[in-house]
């Protein structure tokens, strides 16, 4: 195995474009591998590894190599999954009431999506499940609120299965579930986890009209601006996870035409918001190497692009229950905390007139301080701006 994943790894590099002075060249964007280096890299981006420093959660994916990405999700190894919930993790209400977001009012007509790699063949039955229990009005393909749908929009064929990504799938779907339960939502499933492939169902989830888009995986920023056109879509508010890795930069979240999302550990507390943030520690942040900084980023911290923008909850030690493969199960990462963004955008409604990420850094009254390191402007790139005080920010 090492042999192979070291010629897919050569592979993969010897396929990047070469670009200079921040712009692609005019070579052919490179192509997902295929046959037994496409199955062997399956195999290996499904076998979890320990997320750094952190003793209690393990990864649902592998590591990322080349033009190939990894989800960012982490399931506790401490709460053993049930078929009923556990304490240890957030609900809908939970959440709501620490962001403080008009759920039950706001969100109808809004459609949110979520695209990930590969499927989940559990999808559906699993967010059924999660919205049943926790009393959220259905949403099925049959009432018309959820499509899955592959890489090109249609219903079938889909993708192959992959266990990690699918549970990556079913958090993401509840996580607008308990954001938005009034939103519609549209899963497409890309055909691998390629730069390329999940690039291109980023497009798709746009053409088929969802308003707030959640992505929950990264790649090296290296060689990564061939795919950035696919993160373009005006009137459409991509999200981007920023990781769990603390100055391990990745894209899309380093793109400037995303909202890049950090994380932060969500306790309860007795003061007058009942809850308080502080930094999740193995959280991304940092300044971009590839992209320059938008100009609505004002911080002195980084000279390029400065990750994240906002945050929500990430920290699998205060994470979330969601229901994978008919099983209760507490999940941590920024993987939860892009949905929650993205839910938060499409309960304000506003993605047509936004501009990228801009829109918190005028709009700082609506956000939650996060207890942390903070520059002169008062800004942490594991939090960016703060975490949701109503959709304000949003």
């Amino acid at each position: 195995m090492v042999s192979r994943l070291f010629r897919l790894a050569t592979l993969m590099i010897s396929a990047l474009v070469v670009v200079a002075c921040g712009h692609a060249t005019t070579s052919t964007i490179p192509q997902p591998l295929s046959g037994a280096d496409r199955a062997a890299f399956r195999s290996d981006t499904n076998t979890p590894y320990l997320s750094s420093g952190l003793t209690n959660a393990r990864t649902n994916c592998g590591t990322a190599i080349g033009i190939y990405a990894r989800c960012l999700s982490l399931v506790r190894t401490d709460a053993v999954a049930r078929t009923f919930p556990l304490t240890a993790g957030f609900g809908p209400n939970d959440l709501q009431s620490a962001y403080k977001l008009p759920s039950s009012t706001a969100g109808t007509g809004q459609t949110v999506g979520v695209v990930d790699a590969f499927d989940d063949p559990t999808a559906e039955t699993d967010l059924a499940m999660y919205r049943s229990h926790f009393g959220l009005s259905a949403c099925s393909t049959a009432g018309g609120c959820f499509t899955k749908v592959n890489q090109q929009g249609n219903p079938h064929p889909l993708p192959p299965a992959n266990s990690g990504w699918s549970a990556e799938i079913s958090l993401g779907l509840d996580m607008v579930s308990a954001i938005c339960p009034n939103c519609k939502i549209v899963l497409v499933e890309a055909d691998d986890s390629s730069a390329i492939n999940l690039g291109k169902s980023v497009g798709t989830a746009a053409r088929l009209g969802a308003d707030a888009i959640s992505t929950g995986f990264a790649m090296d920023e290296t060689g990564s601006l061939p795919y950035e056109k696919y993160y373009n879509h005006p009137g459409h508010m991509i999200v981007a996870a920023a990781g769990d890795v603390g100055g391990d930069i990745a894209f899309p979240a380093s793109s400037p035409d995303v909202t890049a999302v950090g994380g932060t550990t969500l306790t309860r507390a007795n003061n007058k918001r009942g809850w308080i943030e502080s930094v999740f520690g193995s959280a991304a942040a940092g300044c971009s190497k590839v992209y320059a900084k938008p100009p609505w980023q004002k911080n002195t911290g980084c000279a390029m692009r400065a990750i994240g923008d906002v945050a929500a909850v990430a920290d699998p030690s205060t994470g979330v229950t969601a229901v994978f493969a008919g099983q209760f199960v507490v999940f941590g990462g920024t993987s939860v905390a892009s949905p929650i963004i993205a839910g938060a955008y499409a309960l304000a409604g506003n993605s047509n007139i936004l501009r990228y990420g801009s829109y918190s850094y005028s709009h700082l009254g609506h956000l939650f301080n996060v207890q942390g390191a903070r520059d002169s402007q008062g800004f942490d790139g594991s939090t960016g701006n703060g975490t949701p005080n109503g959709i304000g920010a949003f």
